[in-house]
């Protein structure tokens, strides 16, 4: 939460109420630093643009539910570079007041993707879910209430922050259930060529020609560039106007990764470098796991 003593220097911004997943991931990102919460991705961005914060927590996807809506469509105007990434584990809780029992539980409150989450403990107990704006606003709302008969997931820093008690940890139905989020900056931080394993993360418009796409990535097979995601979306409001997010491994001033620009440049428009920074640790433990 925001800290009177902090400065924009030490403050990172992220969209949703105080112990959202997002400040939880800020937390634990840079724990050196004070949160900032901001009423939407918009607010988020631009207090990191306006100076108010040094950084921006976004999340881009979740293991389960997902990529998260517009963020796509946000990250190319932002202004801003993408200088880093982390993965949070998503472990949902069922908060109540104090003195209220699992047992007399009627209704639960949260985020749509939440309470989805969690069909399985929600069936079991026979609760009303109840469709919240986001899990920390929920849990401000139900600790202000103080109905013993209504519950919320979210996180267990929600339930610190607004002093509820958790009546059962660890209630999502997926284990794996993590989200991505990206580290903004005003500045770009780029690592050294030769640092260690680098992402790069771009969105490009192919051509209107036949083949395009097909064209357009084939530098990175001849080149050995392996791509980690491509994703599209509808940009103007034509579904014949896409564009592509990408996520590649590789520093642009690698000479196979540099080939491979040039080449998806040849047959593209509108290419855009978003940011070159380290890989989370996550991902060599996924790499692990599936060894």
């Amino acid at each position: 939460m925001a800290d009177p003593a902090s400065t924009p220097a030490t403050t990172i911004a992220f969209q949703g109420s105080p112990g959202a997943y997002s400040d939880l991931s800020c937390r634990a990102a840079r724990p050196e630093m004070t949160t900032l919460p901001c009423g939407s991705f918009e607010e988020a961005f631009a207090a990191v643009r306006d100076g108010k914060a040094a950084l921006g927590m976004i999340p881009v996807e979740n293991s389960v539910a997902g990529r998260v809506a517009d963020i796509h469509h946000l990250l190319p105007d932002s202004g801003l570079h993408i200088i880093g990434e982390h993965f949070q584990r998503i472990n949902h809780h069922l908060l109540a007041v104090k003195g209220a029992k699992i047992e007399g539980l009627t209704h639960v409150h949260s985020h749509v993707h939440a309470l989805n989450q969690c069909r399985k403990l929600i069936g079991e107990r026979g609760l009303n879910p109840v469709v919240a704006v986001d899990t920390a606003g929920a849990a401000r709302a139900i600790a202000q209430s103080g109905d013993k008969t209504q519950a919320v997931i979210a996180s267990e820093l929600a339930g610190e922050i607004y002093g509820l008690v958790s009546l059962k940890a660890d209630i999502e139905d997926a284990e794996h259930n993590t989200t991505r989020f990206l580290i903004m900056a005003r500045d770009p931080v780029i690592p050294h060529p030769k640092a260690g394993k680098t992402i790069t993360s771009f969105v490009f418009r192919v051509r209107n020609v036949p083949a395009a796409l097909y064209k357009a990535l084939g530098g990175f097979a001849t080149n050995g560039v392996n791509m980690t995601k491509l994703e599209s979306y509808l940009v103007g409001g034509h579904f014949t106007a896409a564009q592509f997010y990408a996520d590649v491994d590789g520093h642009p001033e690698n000479r196979n990764l540099r080939l491979a620009l040039e080449e998806l440049d040849f047959f593209s428009h509108e290419v855009k470098i978003l940011g070159v920074y380290p890989p989370h640790p996550y991902r060599n433990e996924q790499v692990m796991e599936e060894d």
